[in-house]
């Protein structure tokens, strides 16, 4: 990129790089210069419109959370949506090993993409604080799960009719998904449980007036 271009470059360019050496290399591989490297430029720029390295780093991390949430259906039911929003996530945050140490359960931009979430468990009747409480327990165990896979060690000694992650020796990546799945959805049982017992209580309750 010419000199003239440099004064051109938009912040969304910027963050492409960055998201491509991030996928690349890890978050050790992001600086300034190597995003600089990648397009051709200076440094001077990246710090004009983007500011300093933990800036980049943020504009990574909602990189990564941007249009999160899949699209939904009227006839799906909040615990199927919820499955899906969660392979979504825990997809996105695979796309590159270090995705967990600046994508953490915190980052604001999980508000943006739960809403979808918390809307469609709001329409199937949780309580408005129910609904965040799920997300945010849904978000935090895949953020979890993923931080516990990318150190899981490959099965040496597979036995069979073991159930997946059965085996000490260690699991395979189809066992690694298929113990995911149960992970959310032994939580979503749960949640789903919580919520029809805070219903009958409030029938309950309301009947007794």
């Amino acid at each position: 990129m010419s000199k003239a271009n440099e004064f051109e470059l938009r912040a969304d360019e910027i963050v492409d790089a960055a998201v491509e050496i991030f996928q690349e290399g890890g978050l050790d591989a992001v600086s300034m210069r190597s995003v600089s490297t990648r397009l051709g430029v200076s440094p001077v720029p990246l710090y004009s419109r983007i500011g300093n390295r933990d800036a980049l780093v943020d504009a990574i991390a909602d990189r990564i959370l941007e249009d999160l949430a899949p699209a939904s259906t009227d006839d799906e039911s909040w615990d199927e949506y919820a499955m899906r929003w969660s392979r979504e996530l825990r997809s996105r945050l695979g796309k590159a090993r270090d995705s967990r140490l600046i994508v953490w359960h915190g980052r604001e931009a999980y508000v943006e993409a739960s809403r979808p979430l918390v809307s469609i468990m709001r329409r199937d009747g949780l309580a408005a604080d129910a609904a965040v409480q799920a997300c945010r327990l849904l978000i935090w165990a895949t953020v979890g799960f993923g931080a516990v896979e990318s150190g899981a060690q490959p099965s040496n000694t597979r036995k069979p009719r073991t159930r997946p992650g059965g085996d000490p020796g260690g699991v395979d990546a189809a066992e690694v998904n298929t113990l995911f799945d149960l992970h959310v959805r032994y939580l979503i049982e749960g949640i789903a449980r919580d919520a029809a017992r805070a219903a009958e209580t409030a029938e309950t309750h309301e009947a007794g007036r």
